[in-house]
């Protein structure tokens, strides 16, 4: 398929306005503390994998029901089943960025599906693809990748460390309860564990995306349709868990709190960028063609690492930390980078 420069160029931009909205989705929790962690992560999970799972799949496919109903039940099981596990993942995300911050928590779990999205699917569903150029290429992004985590891990202890007697002050209005930094990084390793299962379910439920297309859909509106089932079923286990912390907390009233206008509509913001991403990177990558795993993939996830980065540094996440602490979360952001261009790479070898 040929693409004009016009289309590559606007796919391009959408596939890095994906990434920064990735990355800074997540900013919003650092001025929201008059609500407990339950009442922000319910709206927020509504709006991004309800609703707007929702409205994209009724708008884009024009026969859903029927398409749902022709795809094989083996791909819709998969993707209910893996997107409720992911669920479980997205509730580890978000009480990790409450424990060691927004820049250090997008840099662990985005390095991590990067690293981790390539090798299990290849390792679970095409294992002979690790012994070929393609398998060796995702097996040494993967290494760098986690030695770059390595890095980043052991910039964020001495940040806490330097940080511990100003630890509450600079939580400011974070959202969530402090917890430690062991414990935040153990979150965000479940999360980028389990963002790479998503992607193991996208790749499984690829039938939907056919049968989206014999019946007229553009493969953008395939894409809906798997998105729908995965991301609601995921929001399953986190608003039974938001609802449970709700009741056990007697948090449900600061719904009704006065002046919570702007808590709300901070809330919704982050949703809509969350799920923006999702989507807007489906739209991108088709417009960049047969290169779009090589280029749209690795520049979506450098986008939000260093989108992440750049707002944890701007909100004051890195103060008081010595300049060598500094220059070891910038070897470890420069490796993993190293790593995404090594595993976009990869896909050009199929």
């Amino acid at each position: 398929m040929i693409v004009s420069a016009s289309t590559l160029g606007s796919g391009v931009g959408c596939a890095v306005a994906a990434g920064i909205m990735c990355g800074i989705f997540a900013l919003p929790m650092k001025y929201l503390g008059r609500w407990q962690w339950e009442n922000v992560w319910a709206i927020f999970m509504l709006i991004s994998c309800v609703l707007m799972p929702l409205g994209f799949a009724w708008g884009t496919v024009p026969q859903l029901l029927h398409v749902l109903r022709a795809a094989p039940v083996h791909a819709i099981v998969a993707a209910c089943t893996l997107g409720f596990a992911w669920g479980f993942g997205a509730i580890m995300f978000g009480q990790g960025v409450s424990a060691v911050g927004i820049s250090m928590s997008n840099t662990l779990v985005l390095a991590i599906s990067a690293s981790l999205g390539s090798f299990l699917p290849m390792s679970l569903l095409a294992p002979e693809r690790l012994h070929q150029p393609q398998g060796h290429a995702v097996i040494a992004g993967t290494l760098v990748g986690i030695a770059g985590i390595v890095c980043c891990g052991y910039a964020g202890a001495q940040r806490e460390r330097s940080q511990e007697r100003d630890a509450e002050a600079l939580r400011g209005a974070m959202v969530g309860k402090a917890r430690s930094f062991s414990t935040g990084v153990l979150l965000c390793v479940g999360a980028g564990l389990l963002s790479a299962v998503l992607n193991i379910g996208y790749s499984m439920a690829q039938p939907i995306l056919h049968a989206a297309t014999r019946f007229g859909s553009s493969s953008f509106a395939g894409s809906n349709a798997i998105w729908l089932l995965m991301l609601t079923s995921g929001a399953v286990p986190n608003l039974v868990f938001c609802g449970y912390l709700m009741t056990k907390n007697g948090s449900w009233s600061n719904y009704v709190q006065p002046q919570t206008g702007r808590l709300y509509g901070l809330t919704i913001l982050m949703g809509l960028m969350w799920g923006g991403d999702i989507f807007l990177y489906g739209f991108a990558s088709p417009k960049i063609g047969r290169l779009g795993p090589a280029i749209g993939w690795p520049l979506k996830l450098i986008a939000g690492l260093i989108a992440a980065n750049v707002a944890g540094y701007l909100i004051g996440e890195w103060k008081l930390t010595r300049a060598k602490t500094r220059r070891w979360m910038v070897a470890g952001l420069a490796v993993m980078l190293a790593a995404i261009v090594v595993l976009g790479w990869s896909s050009t070898l199929a």
